[in-house]
């Protein structure tokens, strides 16, 4: 609606993450080059945490695309309910046959990985929102990354999951797992000028200047706590409502009002007013 006001080739905040637009945040870079050096050393098991909004999703796919044809990818984007079902997501992605019964799953998997290996490109299973796994699923990928040769594992595995991961695997029971884990890597939320120089790099990106001043950019930072989604969240409503009044850069009342449309962002606002 707004695109060719601004002179805009695509929306620049838009919540699908792309990685065309990655921009370069240090807790991003660090946690793509743990996964992928953890991998290619053959590591086994590798945690990524970071809190709603911080940006897993698109680290998870620069992650699927830096490895590249170098591995076997299976990518689990929803949690498992049950280990039945976490056997079949894998042998499904893993291209085994589907009248494999449930008993013999497991022992399918472990020969396509061995396939993989003699092929030079081992098994990496990349499984989103690992917080919500059930215990028994969890369990689960632990005993994935049992499977090995007297060379390397068989099956090297990338967990994301929020916060909440961390204390599901704080738990007595969970100690196996949190045992495996060789490398761990933490999303981080934005500084005021890591959010500055994203909503101009976003926007630069789709062609247009900077339409944000110093000042909304610092307000919109305070609102959003430096969670990307929220900034997103955040511009694309001011940059709407400058629109609606026919203004060429977005201004000061767009942004109290796209904060005010948000709620958590507003909860932020008037805990910062509060606070000080």
């Amino acid at each position: 609606m707004y695109m060719s006001h601004f002179g805009l080739n695509a929306a620049p905040f838009s919540l699908t993450p792309d990685t065309r637009c990655f921009f370069g945040l240090r807790s991003h870079v660090d946690a793509i080059n743990t996964c992928v050096s953890a991998m290619e050393m053959g590591e086994g098991l590798v945690k990524v945490t970071g809190e709603v909004g911080t940006g897993k999703t698109m680290v998870c796919r620069l992650v699927l695309k830096a490895l590249g044809d170098s591995f076997t990818l299976v990518f689990l984007p929803n949690p498992a309910n049950t280990v039945a079902g976490l056997h079949r997501l894998i042998a499904d992605e893993l291209g085994i046959d589907d009248q494999v019964t449930e008993d013999k799953l497991l022992g399918a998997i472990q020969q396509a990985a061995i396939i993989a290996a003699l092929d030079e490109k081992p098994v990496v299973i990349l499984c989103d929102e690992a917080q919500a796994m059930p215990d028994k699923v969890l369990e689960a990928i632990r005993l994935l990354g049992n499977l090995e040769t007297e060379q390397r594992k068989l099956i090297q595995l990338i967990m994301f999951g929020q916060p909440e991961l961390d204390e599901r695997l704080s738990q007595h029971n969970m100690r196996q797992l949190l045992q495996r884990i060789s490398f761990s890597a933490e999303l981080a939320t934005l500084s005021f000028a890591e959010t500055s120089a994203y909503i101009d790099h976003r926007l630069k990106e789709q062609g247009a200047s900077p339409l944000f001043s110093t000042w909304a950019k610092r307000r919109i930072w305070v609102a959003s706590q430096g969670i990307p989604r929220l900034v997103h969240q955040l511009c694309h409503k001011s940059l709407l409502l400058s629109f609606g009044r026919g203004k060429h850069r977005v201004s000061a009342h767009a942004v109290r009002l796209a904060i005010k449309d948000t709620p958590l962002a507003r909860k932020h606002s008037v805990l910062q007013a509060v606070w000080g």
